[in-house]
């Protein structure tokens, strides 16, 4: 096998807006020790990717170009490096690459291992891909944070956006009584997730809400820190993942607040399978799009919002490898 492939990938050259993004080819090298190559199937877009790309987040990603774009991504395991035990060729997995690597919007992506898992049967490629980042995340802040227990009270901000969705499941699962902001016309698709009361989110008021939460997860990114402290109880915490320096400054002197990155592990994502094959957590598509087309389905989400539920690119099967 040769030790470099071409493939096609989405990348950028300079940060800046969705008119940077270009599919292109580029030249893949062998995985390193702890890594493996992956078929990509199909892969997923997640808010972070636009921030990265704008360079909101330079200080981690540096000033290196190109870049390839996309973190979640679901495929076959067409590699493996030196010293990797725990997969073999063929294995079908999903996983997220890491924010300074980033590249899943391609033919074929390297990772680390650690951040990979086995797909869960159950799943398409497809919905496996829109799953990882929101998941480990909504997990990350509710169970290995918060520890969320079952008869508290929990509010989620943005309550059917990619985290929030997943959280509201994950709430619902923990046997918690849920509290969701979202738009008023969407009010019967949150009901049916398990959340209790519905809040159109241009109405929300913190004031209706004093101390009356166990667990607040702003996954929206909109209340402010005064907000959230009047409606949490006394032992009460609130979630970010949204972050500012305001919180990022909290969150390091009260154990009221955290900022919540996610942080995939071998055992967040065992948990999350096993959520997933027990039927407690399911993946929202809001469309799919073949990888030719992606930087236009890219730039529709980001600039429109649309479409609701999660934008799920799908790679063209590649011959030779």
């Amino acid at each position: 096998m040769p030790d470099k492939i071409i493939i096609k990938r989405i990348q950028y050259h300079r940060y800046g807006g969705p008119e940077e993004l270009r599919l292109e080819e580029v030249s893949l090298p062998e995985p390193a020790s702890g890594q493996i190559r992956i078929r990509v199937k199909a892969a997923a877009a997640n808010p972070v990717d636009w921030k990265l790309r704008k360079g909101e987040m330079k200080l981690l990603t540096g000033r290196r170009f190109p870049r390839g774009v996309g973190l979640d991504f679901a495929g076959v395991v067409d590699v493996v490096g030196p010293n990797v035990t725990s997969f073999k060729v063929g294995d079908e997995v999903f996983g997220a690459t890491g924010l300074k690597q980033s590249g899943a919007f391609a033919e074929a992506v390297i990772t680390e291992t650690k951040t990979v898992y086995a797909k869960p049967k159950s799943l398409t490629f497809e919905e496996a891909a829109s799953l990882p980042v929101v998941s480990v995340t909504a997990w990350n802040a509710l169970i290995d944070k918060a520890n969320l227990q079952a008869g508290q009270r929990v509010l989620i901000t943005g309550c059917l956006g990619g985290v929030g969705r997943i959280a509201a499941q994950i709430a619902v699962m923990r046997g918690a009584t849920i509290t969701g902001s979202c738009n008023e016309s969407r009010r019967e698709e949150a009901l049916a997730l398990g959340i209790t009361e519905v809040i159109d989110y241009r109405n929300f008021n913190a004031d209706k809400y004093r101390g009356l939460f166990d667990v607040v997860f702003d996954a929206h990114g909109a209340l402010s820190l005064r907000q959230c402290d009047e409606m949490l109880t006394h032992s009460g915490m609130a979630l970010h993942i949204v972050p500012t320096a305001l919180k990022m400054i909290r969150s390091m002197v009260s154990a009221k607040h955290n900022v919540v990155f996610g942080h995939p592990t071998p055992e967040t994502f065992a948990g999350i399978t096993e959520a997933i094959e027990r039927g407690k957590l399911t993946p929202a598509i809001g469309r799919i799009a073949p990888l030719s087309e992606a930087i236009s389905a890219i730039t529709e989400l980001e600039t429109t919002g649309i479409p609701k539920g999660k934008l799920v690119i799908v790679s063209p099967v590649v011959p030779g490898f």
